[in-house]
């Protein structure tokens, strides 16, 4: 199986990898600097959310440890390393 890396993240990957982090809303929020609003507004798909938003998001968790990927699957993401518990900025 062929992995590739994506450059843009869909709702399901941005809560999926919240969760894989052990992150609320909140530490998100506080992290990318994007409101809570913003972040509930485009996990659950009530709006459409910038492109710089978007991959203001995929850097953030990128940056925590998240990998984003595409295989013949779909979308999927993994955790590349060991994550800090603390959610603070």
């Amino acid at each position: 199986m062929r992995l590739c890396y994506v450059r843009r993240v869909n709702a399901k990957q941005c809560r999926a990898a919240r969760a894989l982090l052990g992150w609320t809303l909140d530490d998100l929020s506080a992290r990318s600097k994007i409101s809570i609003t913003t972040i509930n507004h485009f996990e659950t798909e009530q709006s459409r959310t910038r492109a710089s938003t978007i991959q203001l998001l995929r850097l953030t968790l990128e940056a925590a440890g998240i990998e984003f990927l595409e295989n013949g699957s779909g979308p999927g993401l993994r955790l590349r390393t060991p994550v800090e518990t603390d959610p603070s900025p």
